[in-house]
């Protein structure tokens, strides 16, 4: 039997401060990670991986793909990134100012160090692009609305991982959790989103490692007549003094945990985070008529019983009953026997899904090219 020809894809997964990169090698649909690297948000991450590649003797990838944050309101599905792409990008900006600079850096990146090798954009928001008018329309002026002003979800390739993961078997009614630094919530309904926690940017929805998560939209105005801020101020406020920083003296929730024993503000904060976790649980289950599976996933999700036991306190009523010996090895099903609802714990890979576009598009575009 021939073997499959062998396709190395690079996926990147750039944020404000850090980058991922990850580099897959494919042998038919087959994908095995080869490498990985973390590190800041600079030319020397991908300087390393180059350096490593050629050490390994690799071959160049056949495709990037990159992890963007923000497709707009155009994009429902990965696309190949043109000079027309580029600049719908560069307009999208404001939709995301922390994440989207550093994606076109490391676009401008591969473009000098790989010119020709495709490209590949794989939006964070597409996931959530089925999500009904009711969901996603804000209750403005409709003009607004038609500017792009509207709920988009994020996380989406996190969750496109989770529902891949889960398979066929997946229920018809799932809850899942992406906890990290950031974090949101989505409702899946036979495994297409229907509703999130996060809306026109990352900065909505449940408070973060730095962020607001949502706020009375009078108290900006507030902070800003009575302090005289300007719109910078109050995004720098919004987006990196707020959350577990400004609630518990840290972003990092597991030095919240360490802290927490003689610590009351960490203490605080971590079942701050945990009940506002709850409350996006509860609505995100009546917004789909109940719930048969609740997914933790993200560094937090996957690695804090202690969040996921706050998160799922007093929801026995509702049938969601933790296990709390199962959840202090936070893999699986950590569930109790008489839970209505299951709860899993299942690690996240966005890498592998936006190398598993990349290399899609390579196949397409072989098989769709004339001989």
């Amino acid at each position: 039997m021939m073997q499959a020809a062998r396709k190395f894809v690079l996926a990147i997964n750039a944020g404000s401060s850090s980058m991922k990169l990850a580099l897959y090698e494919f042998a038919g649909r087959t994908a095995r990670c080869v490498a990985k690297w973390n590190g800041a948000q600079d030319d020397m991450a991908l300087d390393t991986l180059f350096a490593r590649l050629e050490a390994n003797g690799e071959r160049a990838p056949a495709a990037v793909g990159h992890r963007i944050v923000h497709g707009g309101p155009h994009h429902a599905a990965p696309a190949f990134i043109d000079e027309k792409l580029l600049t719908e990008l560069e307009d999208a900006v404001p939709f995301a100012p922390l994440h989207l600079p550093a994606a076109l850096a490391a676009i401008e990146a591969i473009r000098k160090r790989l010119p020709g090798v495709p490209q590949i954009a794989c939006f964070d928001t597409a996931f959530h692009t089925s999500m009904p008018e009711k969901a996603r329309r804000f209750p403005l002026p409709r003009h607004f609305d038609e500017q792009g002003v509207r709920r988009y979800g994020f996380h989406g390739l996190s969750y496109e991982y989770i529902v891949s993961e889960l398979g066929a078997a997946i229920p018809s009614r799932v809850v899942i959790a992406h906890l990290g630094s950031g974090a949101s919530l989505v409702a899946v309904r036979d495994g297409r989103s229907v509703d999130t926690t996060m809306g026109l940017t990352p900065t909505g929805g449940i408070l973060m490692g730095t962020r607001t998560g949502d706020l009375d939209p009078g108290v900006l105005l507030h902070l800003a007549r009575q302090n005289e801020l300007t719109i910078d101020d109050l995004q720098g406020i919004v987006d990196h003094e707020s959350g577990l920083l400004a609630i518990g003296g840290t972003s990092d929730m597991k030095v919240l945990i360490e802290r927490a024993p003689g610590d009351p503000r960490a203490r605080f904060a971590i079942d701050m985070f945990g009940y506002a976790i709850r409350k996006a649980i509860g609505a995100l289950a009546f917004a789909l008529g109940g719930m048969d599976l609740l997914v933790f996933t993200g560094g937090i999700g996957e690695n804090a019983p202690i969040v996921r036991e706050i998160a799922c306190r007093d929801l026995d009523a509702f049938g969601i009953i933790l296990d709390k010996t199962k959840n202090e090895h936070g893999r699986g099903t950590i569930s109790h026997d008489g839970s209505h609802c299951a709860i899993r714990v299942i690690p996240t890979d966005e890498d592998c899904i936006i190398a598993r576009h990349a290399h899609a598009w390579v196949e397409d575009a072989l098989h769709s090219a004339p001989t």
